[in-house]
């Protein structure tokens, strides 16, 4: 999956944002957690469809088919999920047309993680969210004592050494070179929006197809 091309902050973000989700989907796949996976872009067997019981146990859920699906084809056949690493797979998607419908998006994404059946990802869930919480901890935290902005600057480093040779890899592979000067920017706002779609989608409630769910 990849983001079409927009003139506007939001697609770019989004361009962006995507990249990572698709590049951290095919490297925890290889590691056998089945994280994530995307509807628009999933391939099974009718066969298989209806040996695990199709969306029966999991129809009554707002959103999230596609990922549940792939956690009781999971059950079933543990070794046989693959993520097939190949451009002429990739399908484009559009954006959302802002910021409003992509944080909503978002929301409804982060409120599946209560309806894991699989409970192996939940940890790796919450330590992101938890890393992603210290820097405006420490930022404020700075203003009570200079020593939490050292800090402050050791764990950006490090985001940025971890992070930054992935995001190229994907911008490569994805023909979206030119976000690759805008990672600096993309930091900040990735870790405000990763705070903020993670907390309501929790308890937060969220509108998708013209009704309010939660």
């Amino acid at each position: 999956m990849r983001m079409e091309d927009h003139d506007t902050v939001s697609s770019f973000f989004q361009t962006m944002d995507f990249m990572v989700l698709q590049t951290i989907t095919g490297a925890m796949v290889h590691r056998r957690i089945m994280s994530m996976c995307n509807g628009a872009n999933l391939a099974y067997r009718k066969s298989v469809f209806h040996e695990v019981g199709g969306f029966s146990g999991i129809d009554h859920i707002a959103s999230g088919d596609d990922m549940l699906l792939m956690h009781k084809i999971r059950k079933q056949y543990p070794h046989r999920i693959h993520y097939l690493k190949s451009k002429e797979a990739i399908i484009d998607t559009l954006p959302q047309p802002g910021w409003r419908s992509f944080f909503r998006q978002r929301i409804r994404w982060a409120s599946k993680a209560g309806n894991y059946e699989d409970k192996s990802i939940m940890p790796v869930l919450l330590l992101v969210y938890l890393f992603n919480a210290a820097f405006p901890t420490l930022l404020i935290g700075g203003f009570y004592n200079p020593v939490y902005w050292h800090w402050l600057g050791y764990a950006w480093l490090g985001k940025t050494v971890v992070e930054w040779p992935l995001f190229i890899a994907a911008a490569v592979f994805f023909d979206r070179k030119y976000t690759i000067s805008l990672f600096p920017l993309f930091q900040p706002l990735h870790i405000a929006y990763t705070l903020i779609s993670g907390l309501l989608g929790q308890i937060g409630h969220y509108e998708w197809k013209g009704r309010r769910v939660r």
